[in-house]
Order: C-alpha cells, then sequence, then structure tokens
C-alpha cells in the first residue's frame, strides 16, 4: 500500500481599506478587520498581525491539549489561557523571541493534576505553530482542581 505524506492547504485574502488598515477574510468565514499595532504607527482597537501571531501559538496550543486530553480521557471543567509574545529588534530586524502562554485548567474532581501537566507538554510539544516559528514557546501551566477556571 502507498503512503501519501500528509499536504494541507490554507487560503486567505486581505485587501487594503483606508490608512494602515485592512480586512483578512477566508471563505465560509467572518471577515476581520486589522490593522497596523499603535506602536508602529498604527489603530488602537483593531487586530494586528502582531496579535494575530500571539493568539495563533495560543489557540494551536490549546486546540492540541484538547485534542490529547480527549484521547487521554482527562476530564476538565475549564480551560483559559493569557498570551504574552514579546518582540524584539534583533539583527537589525524585529523579530518574536519569546511567546509565553499561561493557561489555567480546571480538573474534575478525582483528576491527576500531572496527567494535565503531561498533556501540556505534549501539546506544546506537537502544537504545529510551535513548530513553525522562531521564537521559544514557555508554558507556564496552573492546574487547579475542582473549580471553574
Amino acid at each position: 500500500m502507498e503512503s501519501k505524506p500528509k499536504v494541507y492547504h490554507y487560503h486567505t485574502s486581505v485587501k487594503w481599506t483606508e490608512q494602515r488598515k485592512g480586512v483578512i477574510s477566508c471563505a465560509g468565514k467572518p471577515d476581520i478587520q486589522v490593522a497596523t499595532p499603535p506602536e508602529f504607527k498604527g489603530h488602537d482597537g483593531i487586530w494586528s498581525p502582531e496579535d494575530l501571531f500571539v493568539a495563533s501559538v495560543n489557540i494551536c496550543v490549546m486546540s492540541t491539549f484538547l485534542a490529547l486530553a480527549e484521547r487521554a480521557g482527562l476530564s476538565f471543567t475549564g480551560y483559559e489561557s493569557d498570551a504574552q509574545g514579546r518582540l524584539e529588534f534583533v539583527d537589525g530586524k524585529f523579530r518574536f523571541t519569546t511567546v509565553v502562554l499561561q493557561p489555567r485548567i480546571s480538573l474534575k474532581p478525582g483528576e491527576d493534576p500531572s496527567k494535565a501537566k503531561e498533556l501540556m507538554t505534549k501539546a506544546e510539544a506537537n502544537c504545529l505553530i510551535s513548530n513553525s516559528i522562531t521564537a521559544h514557546v514557555v508554558i507556564e501551566v496552573n492546574i487547579v482542581q475542582g473549580l471553574a477556571a
């Protein structure tokens, strides 16, 4: 039996609207207004590429954790995560050097916190976004038992 490589394609579009603003779109999904961030002479209150970059890491780790937790039978009642990206001027260009995630996972009573920590470690190692970027991803997980996250 022949083995086919797994290859997926994702298509988005961006259209300039005015000033330093635009709209990103993807078939079947709502449009998102985007702009240059204020620190680069852009706009407050609008998603920037920098916001979306950090959010992508945060979303991917969560999605990967959810899939792993489901397969492992881990019962939890909540998952929330804050994320902060560090953008630095390095070797003459801006780049993200670190993304720190702070997930809070609320386990159902009787669940093993060490199992949740192990799954979070696996989630970071298997997150396709983390694996695709040069920024160092740090996860500072907080696991609570029997409370809402």
